[in-house]
């Protein structure tokens, strides 16, 4: 057989991109190619709907190999990413039972949060019975802590021998204030930085200068502002501490970027590669040593931005598609948020179906079996190479501004952030941004009070809101893509009447079926009650059985050119009994506004605003 190697495709003929291109425009009739097929990203660039070797054949660092700079295709030649989760507990010995418990369960790395409850001095009992030699321990804490907590938990690597085999990090984020309040921390940011590096020197794998891109990430930016303000953090850290004295290999070494995964499945995949290259070249440029202090150091989460209160098992096909975006990228490390983390603690169910996603991954579809699997790709290095470009340009302007932490002390980069949020809300409300269970295909019927738990954030010092200080600049805004449309389910269910819509179908079957579809699903994002119906002969039937149904709300589901006819005598047949709405935009809408309906839905409403606009007229 191996003397009888054949290219199995050597009898078709090779296609050129023109005759591609002659066949699409063919097809096409006449439409124009760039307003039908090209796709413009919220990230700033297009994406084509056909890629080919050409594209990709001047792009750099493709010859390259995993583990080579400037690690485009990964910094190790394996893909065995470490399983982390956080560990929950109000006190040391709570935190303690609940890390065994999970480490028997799957769990290679562990997140753990001090707060006022459980100090630095609390961190043996924390630990205890947990191997620190093979277990990854990863500490946060009020970045005023952070010395004291740094040098208790190297305390205890030495004592179990574990100081040439330890794995982990204890977070000194002296930005976070500045990016949860808009407060500055009021310590010498240098000088502590200095102080936590050298309580952590001896550990070689003690990480201490994180990079949190996930805040970015839940405050809802997009994957090139999350990168580049990433970049440049990591490179504010370069700046301070190389200025206090240390070396470029002593500072980069200690860096942890800890980035958010959204839902857009090869975007988030690229971005993860995108962001190793640029970090290796901003690093280089610093003179190091040695090469392997270009090597990005990631641990990745799921995102909170796009988690949802209703319909909440959606979460986990959306922390599924952006779990396997993180693992297939070649990240070092991975947190799959629980689907129920948004309303409540998570509990033992949740915790476990999250494990097992990763589990699932990696054990049954061997996605830790290949390094970089996207290497090649005309499309994914494509979307790397724009990422890249993109998220270049963010960097840049950050430091022509002053650099990451000047930008932040005004409030800039907050604000830009925030500012796509607001986008990013936008859309959900306009459905231009789908939330499956939320702003698309709703349980109508689901309630959702009682799923409402208290906070479980115990943490002092910027997890829990807080209300503005004086002298604070602008500060993220966290308000999950979802919360609005929630607001308003959770209006209607606390209202003493739940309003209800009575689909009144009439006329050619396709249109009103395909109508009273989209008008349930419109009206469902606020929880009414939907009675649908197969169809009416009459007006005056559907009318009189809407009536007997005591609704609220009519829409009528028809065609465009019979609502010319159905519209006006079903407004007149209903006399004011209840609000009358027409499913679609119809040309004939001015004649039917002069005639006073004045309630039309259709695919270019704000969906959000309308249904706010009816909460107000129906609840009670």
């Amino acid at each position: 057989m191996a003397e009888k190697k054949e290219n199995l495709f050597d009898m078709f003929p090779p296609v050129s991109t023109e005759e591609w291109m002659a066949k699409i425009t063919a097809d096409l009739k006449g439409a124009p190619f760039d307003k039908k097929l090209v796709w413009r990203t919220n990230e700033g660039f297009n994406v084509q709907p056909f890629y080919r070797r050409d594209d990709i054949k001047d792009l750099p660092a493709l010859g390259t190999l995993p583990g080579e700079f400037p690690y485009l295709r990964g910094t190790r030649d394996n893909n065995d990413w470490l399983v982390r989760q956080e560990v929950i507990g109000d006190t040391a010995a709570e935190l303690n039972d609940h890390a065994l418990h999970i480490l028997n369960r799957g769990v290679e790395s562990l997140g753990i949060k001090l707060g006022k409850d459980v100090k630095a001095a609390d961190l043996a009992t924390v630990l205890k019975g947990i191997d620190l030699a093979k277990v990854e321990i990863n500490i946060t804490c009020c970045p005023g802590c952070a010395v004291e907590v740094a040098t208790e938990l190297v305390k205890l690597i030495e004592a179990a021998g574990a100081v040439d085999t330890f794995r982990g990090s204890v977070a000194y984020n002296p930005f976070k204030r500045l990016l949860r309040h808009g407060l500055e921390f009021p310590k010498d940011a240098v000088a502590e930085g200095k102080a936590v590096y050298e309580a952590v020197k001896a550990v070689k794998g003690l990480r201490c200068f994180p990079v949190d891109s996930f805040l970015f990430n839940n405050a809802g930016a997009y994957i090139t502002q999350e990168l580049g303000y990433a970049l440049a953090w990591g490179a504010e850290w370069l700046d301070m501490m190389t200025e206090a004295g240390l070396s470029v290999e002593e500072v980069a070494c200690r860096i942890k970027f800890n980035m958010g995964i959204s839902s857009n499945y090869f975007m988030e995949l690229a971005k993860f590669r995108a962001a190793r290259m640029l970090w290796a070249e901003i690093v280089k440029a610093y003179n190091p040593a040695c090469e392997c202090a270009c090597k990005m150091c990631v641990h990745a989460v799921t995102s909170e931005f796009n988690q949802t209160l209703f319909d909440s098992h959606v979460n986990l096909l959306r922390s599924m598609t952006e779990t396997m975006s993180a693992a297939l990228a070649g990240v070092d490390s991975i947190e799959t948020l629980p689907f129920d983390r948004c309303y409540k603690r998570p509990d033992e169910f949740s915790e476990r179906i999250a494990r097992n996603q990763q589990i699932m991954l990696r054990e049954e579809s061997h996605l830790d079996k290949v390094v970089d699997p996207a290497g090649g790709s005309y499309y994914i290095e494509t979307l790397t190479a724009s990422i890249a470009a993109q998220a270049w340009k963010v960097f840049n302007e950050v430091e022509d501004n002053g650099g990451f932490a000047a930008m932040l002390r005004k409030g800039e980069i907050q604000g830009k952030v925030n500012e796509s949020g607001v986008k990013r809300h936008l859309d959900v409300a306009r459905r231009k941004e789908s939330l499956l269970g939320t702003n698309q295909f709703p349980n109508f019927n689901e309630m959702a009070l009682d799923k409402l738990g208290e906070c479980s954030c115990k943490c002092s010092c910027g997890c829990a809101s807080e209300a503005p200080a004086d002298g604070a600049v602008q500060y993220l805004n966290f308000d999950r893509a979802a919360s609005q449309f929630e607001q308003l389910r959770l209006d209607t269910e606390r209202a003493a009447n739940r309003p209800k819509v009575f689909m009144l179908t009439i006329g050619n079957l396709a249109m009103r079926l395909a109508r009273a579809q989209f008008s349930s699903n419109f009206f469902g994002c606020a929880g009414y009650e939907i009675i649908d119906n197969i169809g009416f002969e009459t007006v005056k039937e559907g009318i009189d059985a809407a009536m007997a149904k005591e609704a609220d709300i009519v829409v009528l589901c028809s065609s465009d050119d019979e609502y010319a006819q159905f519209a006006p005598e079903a407004f007149k047949e209903l006399n004011g009994r209840a609000l009358f709405v027409v499913a679609g935009a119809p040309a004939c809408m001015d004649e039917l506004k002069a005639q006073g309906i004045e309630s039309f839905i259709h695919v270019k409403c704000n969906v959000l605003d309308t249904l706010v606009d009816f909460n107000a007229k129906l609840l009670k």
